[in-house]
């Protein structure tokens, strides 16, 4: 009964109230601003936050964190569109959402956060800078030339392209955009808690448009329904291209780690319900699986927003479910409202959003205490720059494992020589990664003496190493003892040999 009240009293639904006005101005201008950079329809990133709110907000799973588009997802989406057109955008998202679903239903939600807490933050630095490289261009009126490469090589040459009244408005736009956002929150007083920053630097952008007459680009207003394209039957023939099930599975993959890592950090920032994280992974791929069915923009768990929602004081899921209801209203009754947004302004929103998803402030202590850490991190935001988000996480993910084998199977090998013989104890985990160390080091012992080694103190001796220890011992007539940590004792062993059995070397 204690719970029924705490939702139900007043304090409780004031501050609910409260949070999802909060959460709805944040996401506002941030749905708008993720549709117009992934190529997409400015209504279809409402779209997506509305069913963020609506249905995955109503479901059981994490019980503050708001979901919606990404900006962690803006560059595959625009790579998607580019590739395989806006028609196929339905059913790529659609796919998604099941695969979720299917994937939270055998509960495989729990195993997302065995994912490298390092990919995930080079698959995020990387994804900022191929955001600030692109949204650079739009802030300064301008296409960006294509790939992420691309567009990091072209900035120089951008910058010296500044010409020109509406080049120069535009670029004025976006920078003060950028600045708003970074100085707002320094400002004295209660007033940057209330509004979001976002919100103020579109609506000082749409100020200053409006009073100096400024000749930039706003945003093209096509209306909620005319912006849907709803997902048919044929269209589920698209997943025979084998680039859009790549793309299906770098969605999944990419949404699904964001929003139970996202899950995670707000479960840190409150003290209520923790995240039960196969039920939120049926919550976004549902989510997800109506988004697609409308053709809108994949959702996510958003941080910023999430973030929003608890510091605003929210108590319950109604807080998410209610910023749900705000945008429906607004773009159903102010979708004009839309088209005074300049273009430039949302760009620079991104670019400032971009930034904070780079960990400067954590790359430098990371090399030093952590150097395995930070390499992962940084090939895995190179990769991405380099080839594309899909590939990029693939390689992140296969270093992360290469260096977590290569830490555990560290191996010992101390070698006590006397007159009579050489024994070489071994100790650790012997696996094929360190064969080569191991090999040398029994190749470089002294060949006037026999040889023994011990391996009582292996807790694990793999196939592999087991096989050339036998080969070595049996071309050289060395001696084994001691069972291996990893199996039966004849198997772990190797067959004993006595010391005097030593065969000569080849060549002696």
């Amino acid at each position: 009964m204690s719970s029924i009240r705490l939702r139900l009293s007043p304090d409780v639904v004031s501050r609910d109230v409260l949070a999802s006005i909060v959460v709805f101005l944040v996401a506002v201008p941030l749905c708008v601003g993720i549709a117009v950079a992934s190529g997409v329809p400015a209504e279809l990133g409402l779209v997506t936050g509305i069913v963020g709110g609506l249905v995955a907000g109503a479901m059981p799973g994490s019980s503050l964190q708001v979901s919606g588009p990404a900006a962690g997802l803006t560059v595959l989406v625009y790579e998607a569109v580019t590739t395989h057109g806006v028609a196929a955008l339905g059913i790529l998202v659609l796919a998604t959402g099941l695969l979720q679903v299917g994937l939270g239903l055998v509960g495989f939600g729990r195993w997302f956060r065995a994912i490298s807490t390092a990919v995930v933050h080079g698959m995020l630095a990387g994804i900022g800078l191929v955001l600030i490289s692109s949204q650079l261009y739009a802030v300064a009126g301008a296409s960006a030339p294509g790939s992420g490469l691309d567009n990091l090589a072209g900035l120089p040459g951008l910058f010296t392209r500044i010409t020109g009244a509406a080049a120069v408005s535009s670029t004025a736009v976006g920078v003060g955009a950028i600045a708003v956002l970074i100085l707002w929150k320094r400002l004295p007083g209660r007033l940057p808690g209330i509004l979001p920053g976002p919100l103020v630097a579109v609506g000082i952008a749409i100020a200053a448009v409006a009073l100096f007459d400024l000749p930039v680009a706003t945003i093209e207003v096509r209306g909620l329904v005319d912006s849907l394209r709803l997902t048919g039957l044929d269209d589920f023939g698209l997943l025979a291209d084998l680039g859009l099930l790549g793309a299906v599975l770098a969605f999944t993959l990419i949404a699904s780690a964001e929003s139970l890592f996202s899950a995670a950090a707000v479960d840190r920032m409150h003290d209520g319900p923790r995240t039960r994280y196969n039920k939120e992974l049926i919550a976004q791929g549902t989510g997800n699986t109506l988004c697609g069915l409308v053709g809108a923009l994949p959702m996510t768990a958003v941080i910023v927003r999430s973030a929003a929602n608890v510091q605003a004081g929210a108590r319950t899921k109604a807080s998410r479910i209610l910023h749900g209801v705000w945008l429906l209203l607004f773009a159903a009754l102010f979708p004009a409202v839309l088209g005074l947004i300049p273009v430039a302004a949302l760009a620079g929103i991104l670019v400032h959003a971009g930034a904070k998803l780079i960990p400067v402030t954590t790359i430098r202590p990371l090399w030093r205490e952590h150097r395995g850490e930070a390499v992962v991190l940084i090939v895995t935001a190179l990769a991405i720059i380099l080839t594309d988000m899909f590939m990029g996480v693939l390689l992140g993910i296969g270093l992360a494992v290469v260096k977590t084998a290569w830490e555990t199977s560290a191996v010992r090998l101390d070698v006590d020589e006397r007159e009579d013989r050489t024994t070489v104890v071994l100790s650790g985990s012997a696996t094929f990664l360190r064969l080569p160390l191991i090999l040398d080091t029994l190749e470089a012992l002294p060949k006037d003496r026999p040889v023994e080694l011990d391996l009582s103190r292996l807790r694990h001796l793999d196939h592999a190493c087991r096989t050339a220890l036998e080969a070595w011992s049996t071309h050289t007539g060395a001696g084994a003892t001691g069972p291996a940590a990893d199996g039966a004792q004849r198997e772990a062993a190797l067959a004993a040999a006595a010391p005097d059995s030593r065969r000569p070397a080849p060549g002696r």
